[in-house]
């Protein structure tokens, strides 16, 4: 990374995609010779400790941490003490707005990739969808059915589009959500277990629809799993500021033809996301971009624009060239 050797420790959850990615690294890094020194790219597989050394440690000069808030809030403050940076890429709640004058069929489709693609487990997942109310009673319906229909199975068979949570743990996180969205006054549509005859030891759900009264505190909430909270709102300012109403801030978009709708929405009293998307959905977008967000989802950017920036040791130089000392501010200091 801007020629600085890497080690990674991957999710204690997800060892085996980092080991394969390492050997892909090693091909590549075998191709340059002699002239890749040895460990130029590591990967360290552990839990919570092995990240606590690597954060405490003084030859680790930067940690970029891609996780929850939680987490972020305890690397920043390791790397405080000893005065090392960090680049953070935390919890997301995204959002989506659509409008009155939103290409319906354009949104649909947006919603069922960006909610339930990875079975909802993508940072930039949609986690909340706040709908016009004129446009409300034509969406909603077509998303149930759309829902109902989606081919639920093994990630790596043809045609199944939404593969099982990560672990059982996650399974339990929605079913919780799920209890306390209903006693808040939420509407569920699907949720639940799925192919528990086939996969029994695995964690395939159902995806959910969850039709709230208001943006309660679950709503608030990142949950790790494909839920999708729907609300309705009358006014533009209203849906922005609902969208804007959670710790989180990573990605956002909305569905409109209006330009000035638009020019609002990614205007400075709009989304405060550090992703804005407009007529395309939270997730999937970005990566021709830096990537981050706001507020707790910690401030880092990562890939693109000047992203590069935050792995770089900056140093100003001066050089005199004359036989002359040029002094701070012209000052004269004759001895």
């Amino acid at each position: 990374m801007c020629g600085d050797p890497v080690i990674w420790k991957p999710s204690e959850k997800s060892p085996l995609c980092a080991l394969m990615v390492q050997k892909i690294c090693d091909r590549v890094v075998a191709r340059f010779g002699d002239d890749a020194p040895d460990g130029l790219i590591q990967t360290v597989i552990g839990e919570r400790e092995t990240g606590e050394v690597l954060t405490a440690s003084r030859d680790v000069a930067i940690v970029s941490a891609t996780g929850s808030t939680r987490m972020g809030q305890a690397v920043s403050a390791a790397m405080a003490r000893r005065f090392g940076r960090c680049i953070l890429e935390l919890g997301g709640n995204n959002a989506m707005i659509v409008s009155p004058s939103a290409d319906v069929e354009m949104a649909l489709r947006a919603i069922v990739f960006s909610a339930v693609g990875t079975a909802g487990q993508r940072c930039t997942s949609l986690r909340r969808l706040i709908v016009h109310q004129d446009i409300y009673q034509a969406l909603i319906p077509r998303l149930k059915k759309a829902y109902s229909g989606l081919p639920i199975g093994d990630p790596l068979a043809e045609g199944s589009l939404i593969g099982p949570l990560i672990d059982r743990d996650a399974f339990d996180a929605m079913e919780r959500a799920l209890e306390i969205a209903r006693a808040d006054g939420g509407d569920i549509f699907g949720g639940g277990p799925a192919l528990r005859n086939t996969y029994p030891d695995a964690a395939y759900v159902h995806p959910a629809i969850v039709e709230m009264p208001g943006q309660t505190e679950i709503v608030r909430e990142e949950t790790f799993a494909p839920i999708l909270y729907v609300m309705k709102y009358s006014d533009l300012d209203a849906a922005i500021a609902l969208q804007n109403d959670v710790p989180q801030g990573l990605s956002s978009c909305i569905f409109t033809t209006d330009v000035r709708e638009s020019e609002y929405f990614l205007s400075a009293v709009g989304s405060d996301c550090g992703i804005a998307n407009v007529n395309i959905g939270p997730s999937g977008a970005e990566i021709g971009g830096a990537f981050g967000g706001e507020k707790d989802t910690g401030g880092g950017r990562e890939s693109r624009s000047d992203a590069w920036r935050g792995y770089m040791r900056r140093q100003t130089n001066t050089i005199n060239y004359s036989r002359d000392l040029p002094l701070a501010q012209g000052i004269k200091f004759d001895i």
